[in-house]
């Protein structure tokens, strides 16, 4: 069996200085989030084998401060692609992946997650909150197999107001 926990950075700093939308930062509440988050991964044994991270400072951030705060020790690669990403190229990214990682946790933005969400649910109005975590587990035991919404599954949305 193979997991996907799609994060989505936590909210940016809106009214920071930045040159261009890729170097916009977490804002206060962001970094607040990203830890509670990271926190709970641990807590309910969800730390990752992988992380695979938007090059964008805003994601950058949120994996920093929940990989810290969750003590997390797993590997790291930061994906150019996963910034302004597709459904497809999602699904591409994971299926190069080694298999022997069994989960893997993607840090990247919208509106891809709430494509991958509508996979499963009839959810055409949702929109995956910043900081949120969404855990898919996939029916196959290598990563170039996996589809979503066919032989997988949502197991849970996590929103971090929920987690106390």
């Amino acid at each position: 069996m193979k997991t996907v926990i799609l994060f989505r950075h936590g909210k940016s700093d809106w009214n920071a200085i930045y040159a261009q939308d890729h170097d916009r930062p977490l804002s206060r509440r962001g970094i607040k989030a990203s830890k509670k988050i990271g926190k709970h991964i641990s807590k309910i044994n969800e730390i990752p084998d992988l992380v695979l991270c938007s090059t964008a400072l805003r994601t950058k951030g949120t994996l920093e401060h929940a990989y810290k705060k969750g003590k997390w020790d797993s590997d790291i690669n930061f994906e150019r692609d996963l910034y302004h990403s597709k459904l497809s190229s999602i699904i591409e990214l994971l299926h190069k992946q080694n298999d022997i990682y069994n989960r893997i946790c993607i840090i990247g933005h919208e509106p891809t997650f709430s494509n991958i969400i509508y996979k499963y649910q009839d959810l055409h109005d949702f929109t995956f909150p910043t900081a949120c975590i969404a855990k898919i587990e996939f029916e196959c035991a290598a990563w170039k197999d996996i589809k979503f919404g066919l032989n997988s599954r949502l197991i849970w949305i996590i929103k971090p107001r929920e987690i106390n």
